[in-house]
Parts: structure tokens; C-alpha cells; sequence
């Protein structure tokens, strides 16, 4: 056995040329093998970092313009989590290389760390390991571990497919709103990317507001977040299954279905609740009235694009949007929050108690126990995780509360809807959104597999005492 054998670390000469990449997959699969927790966090905290140097170089911000250390790290944070909250503007602050930096971050974090490593396996011609396909398996919802490799190829190939699709048609309508070719083109890359990956970032200064009459802009916009906030299993299902729902499992029907519920209920109360509001809709004409409504509901649960000024919402409408934010999107989505089945498994619980029932039920299956205890454990663990980071940006500035709240369950659910707190915020209060991003986009997932793996047979059991409840 040669020694270039023994030793995987030896240079393009003597292992090929992607011996980098394939060193880098050599430490990915030792970290893999002790936790796959642990590779989460790694993966993306060297991911942030990177880009966070990356917005650091001179070239990545605009002439005239100096970017600190924690608007760097805010910013590749914010994108890589595919969240939009921006602690400086993004058209004014970036330059085109910065923007460029923007875009490849949020494509890398839509697709998501894990699955780009598997993915970077693959394209160095390397077969997943056993361990890389569990974890992936696990991220995505694949029934057959065996299918692994192809569905990651499907996976990328359909995501570029919807942005390629989404690019051309949103380049059309910035051309008919008045912009060059080669800005128009720009554009409809840049949105497409940031919709179908619910980033939220824009590249104008005023966001989308100059473009509310252009449905070409607007329809694809919406309809790139819906189909990105649906998850990566469900997206697989519909393609092989089509729209029989007979033929659609589980986890796809209670996404669907909760996703529509949640919709439609955003749609009606934002419309209830500021149709006579003069600084949002009021002056509007009807038609113009409902749409807004629906934008905003499709919106405020991952998308992070808006029409309106948040900080001019009525309370009870900034109130209803913190709990759509806070539910958020499809399981293994580019949403956040803890997922819409998360909420369904919870309601169907309580459901099920009113009536008596022993079992959980949702459309003829029955609902393991454990799937219950980890739906609870999510809703826990981010409820822990708003509050603590609410309470910190309190100690740290005078904001008001309903503010400080909007501005983490944004954070949290990697939606990026913001009342401006983000840019007002000292170093430290960037640091705690940066925190509460990355959890928001790692923690819920990863605690939840963590949970799920950790369950242990016991060959005994203890005493039953039922304690007193409520």
C-alpha cells in the first residue's frame, strides 16, 4: 500500500485535484460520525463565517461606505439563515459584488449546509456514506434511504428550475416597469433567489413599495415564497403524486392543509383589522384592499417582503402577525418557526382531548406519542428562546416591548418582516438577533432529531401517578 493510500490530506499531484474537497469531506464525515447535532452547527457557523469575511472585503461595499464587523456578520447571518432582517440597507450599503455575496448566501442556506455537503460529495464523484445518507434522510423526510443520492440531484435540479422560471418572468416585469435589460435581469435573479428562498432581501431602497401595482413582479414573488415555504418532502410528493390527494402522505396534508388555514385566516384578519386604517390601506381601492391582504399573509410567515410600513400596522395586527411568524412554514423548508405540522400534531392533541379520545387521529393514521412529545418540546423550546432574547434587547435599549417582540419572533422564525429595530439595535443587540437567527434556523430541527434519536427502550417501567393538571 503506497503511502499517498494512508494518507487522504495529499496534494492534487498525488490524489487528483479536488483533494480540497475531498479533505473538507473527510472532516465532515469524522464530525458526522460523533453528532449530527454538531455538524449542523458547524456546518453553518463556518458557512457565516466565511461570508460574514466575505462582506468584509473593501470590494463588497459601496464606495464611500465602511461595514462593520457586526453588520457583516448581521448581514451574512441574516442571509445564510435565510431570514432579510438588515441592520443596514441593502441596496445603499452593498455594492454589486456584496449583493452577488447576498445571493450566494441565501441559496446556499435555502438548500441548507447538510444538504450542500452531500451534494458537494456527489459532484466530486464520492458516494454518500451511511452516515451522511441517515443525516440527509433525516433533514428530508426520504422514505427510502437507498433514494438518497437521486432525490438530492431531483432537489437541485427542481430548485433552479422554479428560480430559472421565477428569473425570467420577474426580468419581464421589471422591463415593463420601466428598467434596462441588463438591471431588469439582475433583479429577477436577485428576487428570484431571495422568494423561492424566503430570504426577504431587495436590492431597491424602498423594497417592493414602488412596484404594488405590478402584478408581474408581485404574483411570482408570492408565489416563489409559498412554494419555498412548503418544504423540500412535500414539494417531492406533489411531483410524483400530483394534486390526488388519496396518494399524498401524511405529513404532506397536514402541511398543505394547515398552510391553507393559515392563509386564508392571515388574509381575512389583516383585511379586518386595516381596511380603515389611514396609514396602511384605507385610501386603497378594493381590489388593491384584498390583494395587499393576501401579500402579507403569504408574507409573515417566512417570505419577509412587504408592501406596507410595519411600524404603521394597528396593534392587533402586529399581534396576529407575531403568531403567524412564530408558526411558520412546511417541515425541512426554507421557512422557519416551529412548522405548520408542528402546530397541526398540537391541535389535533387538544382536539382529541375535548373529545375524549385515546389516540390522536388525522386523516385515518393515527399520531405516535412521540411525535406529540417532540411537537411540544419545539413550541417550548422557541417560546424559551423569544423570551430570552426579548429580554435581553430590553436590558439593552429602550425600545418598547411590542417592538423588541415583533423584531425576535421575526429573528426567530427567519421571516425578516422588521419595524426598523434591527438597524437602531447597539453591537450587542445585533449579536443577540444574530444568535436568535442561527438557533432559529438549526435549533428547532436539530433539537427535535436529537429528541427523536435519543429515544430508549426501557425494559421496565415505574409506577403511574397522575399529577394534577391545569
Amino acid at each position: 500500500m503506497t503511502l499517498s493510500q494512508h494518507r487522504p490530506w495529499m496534494p492534487p499531484g498525488e490524489r487528483g485535484r479536488f483533494w480540497p474537497l475531498t479533505a473538507l469531506r473527510d472532516l465532515v464525515d469524522r464530525i458526522a460520525a460523533g453528532s449530527p447535532a454538531r455538524l449542523a452547527v458547524f456546518s453553518f457557523a463556518v458557512v457565516v463565517t466565511a461570508f460574514t469575511l466575505l462582506l468584509l472585503l473593501p470590494v463588497a461595499s459601496a464606495p464611500g461606505v465602511s461595514t462593520t464587523l457586526e453588520d457583516a456578520a448581521f448581514t451574512a447571518t441574516s442571509a445564510v439563515t435565510v431570514t432579510g432582517l438588515t441592520s443596514v440597507s441593502t441596496a445603499a450599503n452593498w455594492s454589486f459584488f456584496g449583493h452577488v455575496v447576498i445571493v450566494v448566501a441565501m441559496q446556499i442556506g435555502g438548500l441548507g449546509t447538510l444538504t450542500m455537503t452531500s451534494i458537494l460529495a456527489l459532484a466530486i464523484g464520492r458516494k454518500l456514506g451511511l452516515k451522511s445518507r441517515l443525516i440527509t434522510q433525516e433533514a428530508l423526510n426520504i422514505g427510502r434511504l437507498g433514494e438518497v443520492g437521486s432525490l438530492l440531484q431531483i432537489i437541485v435540479v427542481m430548485s433552479v428550475t422554479i428560480e430559472a422560471v421565477l428569473a425570467a418572468v420577474l426580468t419581464v416585469g421589471f422591463l415593463a416597469a420601466g428598467e434596462p435589460l441588463p438591471t431588469a435581469l439582475w433583479h429577477g435573479v436577485f428576487y428570484a433567489v431571495s422568494a423561492y428562498n424566503n430570504g426577504g432581501f431587495t436590492p431597491h431602497t424602498d423594497g417592493l413599495v414602488p412596484y404594488d401595482d405590478a402584478p408581474l413582479i408581485l404574483f411570482p414573488i408570492a408565489l416563489g415564497v409559498f412554494l419555498g415555504s412548503l418544504g423540500f418532502p412535500v414539494v417531492l410528493v406533489l411531483r410524483q403524486a400530483g394534486l390526488r390527494f388519496s396518494r399524498w402522505n401524511l405529513n404532506t396534508k397536514l402541511t398543505l392543509v394547515t398552510t391553507t388555514v393559515l392563509l386564508v385566516v392571515g388574509w381575512a384578519l389583516f383585511l379586518a383589522f386595516e381596511w380603515a386604517n389611514p396609514r396602511t390601506i384605507r385610501d386603497m381601492d378594493g381590489s388593491q384592499k384584498v390583494f395587499e391582504g393576501f401579500f402579507h399573509s403569504v408574507m409573515v410567515r417566512s417570505g419577509g417582503f412587504n408592501l406596507v410600513d410595519m411600524n404603521e400596522l394597528e396593534p392587533v395586527t402586529l399581534l396576529m402577525t407575531d403568531a403567524l411568524m412564530f408558526a411558520g412554514g412546511g417541515p425541512a423548508s426554507v421557512a422557519g418557526g416551529i412548522k405548520v405540522t408542528t402546530l397541526a400534531v398540537v391541535f389535533l392533541a387538544i382536539l382529541a382531548e375535548a373529545r375524549g379520545d385515546r389516540s390522536v387521529i388525522a386523516f385515518y393514521r393515527t399520531i405516535p406519542e412521540d411525535a406529540l412529545r417532540i411537537a411540544i418540546s419545539v413550541i417550548m423550546m422557541g417560546a424559551t428562546v423569544v423570551l430570552v432574547a426579548s429580554g435581553l434587547l430590553l436590558s439593552l435599549t429602550d425600545a418598547p416591548l411590542d417592538r423588541v417582540l415583533f423584531e425576535v419572533i421575526s429573528a426567530y422564525a427567519t421571516c425578516g418582516l422588521s419595524v426598523g429595530l434591527s438597524g437602531e439595535l447597539p453591537p450587542a443587540g445585533k449579536y443577540v438577533l444574530v444568535a436568535t437567527m442561527l438557533i432559529g434556523r438549526i435549533g428547532t430541527t436539530t433539537v427535535a432529531a436529537a429528541l427523536a434519536l435519543r429515544s430508549r427502550r426501557r425494559l421496565y417501567n415505574y409506577p403511574e401517578e397522575r399529577p394534577i393538571i391545569g
